[in-house]
């Protein structure tokens, strides 16, 4: 489910393009984490309903680009590089990023309240199997653990997009997968402030536990209060 949020079919008349950018999306999310595989070429290629061979020339692009590498062997494959923490900063400033999206700023952090509080809610419905409630501690572990601004960002949106596997419901989880892509350009133009690091931790930390426990109430109102709490942060640099 989780990886079927943004590994889809493309629907595009650019296929060739729109297969770099989905699969350059699912990397920068962190939906496969730098130094794991790719799924195999023929279920990645499946997934995305595009041939082999624009599946082969997107995964050369994203090598050319420093993405990842591919390997042979029986061990081989495709295995993502790509390291948050090397990137340059952002060309845009805040002020920039707000005059480009217009509306969009907007628009963008309503559809997000809309629709992730919904997805934890429906996941604190579901009766989780083992792996899913695994995969949730795992996913909270590493976002509050993580050691850099750069990763953090990456283990908060794979966090994000956990819960949305967990709900069990693959439009949601495509879109609050598109939202996250959405929110990640905003949070990169942004300064990082601790304490609303440390407050985003709590909030986290508070949805996983109400959807552990099967509380679809109290996970919704958490995720309403931390989405709420990223859009004030958000307008107030951006609006």
């Amino acid at each position: 489910m989780l990886a079927r949020s943004l590994f889809r079919p493309v629907r595009d008349r650019n296929i060739f393009e729109a297969t770099v950018e989905r699969l350059a999306q699912g990397i920068r999310l962190g939906l496969v984490p730098t130094g794991n595989r790719l799924p195999p070429e023929r279920e990645l290629a499946e997934a995305l309903a595009v041939s082999r061979v624009t599946l082969r020339e997107a995964i050369k692009a994203l090598r050319q680009a420093g993405m990842v590498d591919s390997r042979r062997g029986r061990t081989g494959g495709t295995f993502v590089i790509y390291d948050a923490g090397d990137q340059p900063a952002p060309d845009e400033g805040a002020e920039q990023v707000a005059r480009r999206m217009g509306a969009a700023l907007d628009e963008a952090l309503d559809f997000r309240r809309v629709v992730e509080p919904g997805t934890a809610a429906l996941a604190a419905s579901r009766p989780l199997m083992a792996g899913d409630r695994q995969a949730l501690r795992v996913a909270l572990v590493e976002c509050t653990g993580a050691t850099d601004d750069a990763s953090r960002r990456m283990a908060d949106s794979r966090l994000h997009l956990t819960i949305a596997g967990a709900a069990g419901c693959q439009p949601l989880a495509t879109a609050v997968a598109e939202g996250q892509i959405r929110l990640d350009e905003l949070l990169r133009a942004i300064p990082v402030i601790r304490r609303n690091i440390a407050h985003s931790d709590a909030q986290h930390a508070a949805v996983v536990d109400a959807i552990l426990a099967g509380d679809p109430e109290r996970s919704r109102r958490h995720m309403e209060e931390h989405v709420d709490a990223t859009a004030a942060l958000l307008r107030g640099f951006l609006g």
